[in-house]
């Protein structure tokens, strides 16, 4: 025969139980609710009359190499310049090296951020390549690696196909 205190255990063990699951469930939403805020503030950043007059401007520019870059946009020693273009591939740089590093950190879904970033990031890259790996042969290594990251990142998904969910 079981006891009223037996089943009051019980019931107060299988509450707490569905209550710590409750709270998980609460947390894991959460956690995809910020991602989901991050992502898109990103996005709209992206869509910013700033970031595309930026991006075209970068995406316009004419270089044969690196050498030809600088010559034509950055001719100071230390790689800086008050020349739009110059300044164009910074802003476009900076803010995918910023997606790169959220993506790392995984603070950012790869699938969302691949539907959204994936082709502004392969194109504004590949345009890019070839800056970045001047400036890293001159002294700073480590420049855009996350920006780098990103690209690799996406173009693995390009070669997935694209989930219906």
């Amino acid at each position: 025969m079981v006891d009223i205190q037996t089943v009051s255990i019980a019931i107060a063990s299988a509450s707490v139980v569905v209550g710590v699951i409750y709270y998980a469930l609460q947390i894991r939403h959460q956690n995809r609710m910020r991602q989901t805020d991050l992502v898109m503030r990103l996005y709209s950043t992206l869509g910013s009359k700033e970031f595309w007059e930026a991006l075209t401007k970068f995406m316009m520019i004419e270089f044969k190499d690196y050498n030809d870059y600088r010559k034509k946009y950055t001719p100071s020693p230390t790689g800086f310049s008050e020349k739009p273009e110059a300044i164009a591939l910074s802003q476009v740089g900076v803010f995918f090296d910023g997606v790169g590093v959220l993506l790392y950190m995984k603070l950012i879904d790869v699938d969302l951020a691949a539907r959204l970033f994936r082709n502004s990031a392969i194109y504004t890259w590949e345009k890019m390549r070839p800056i970045i790996e001047g400036f890293r042969t001159e002294g700073y290594p480590q420049i855009f690696a996350e920006y780098e990251y990103l690209y690799n990142e996406m173009k693995k998904r390009e070669q997935q196909p694209a989930k219906t969910q």
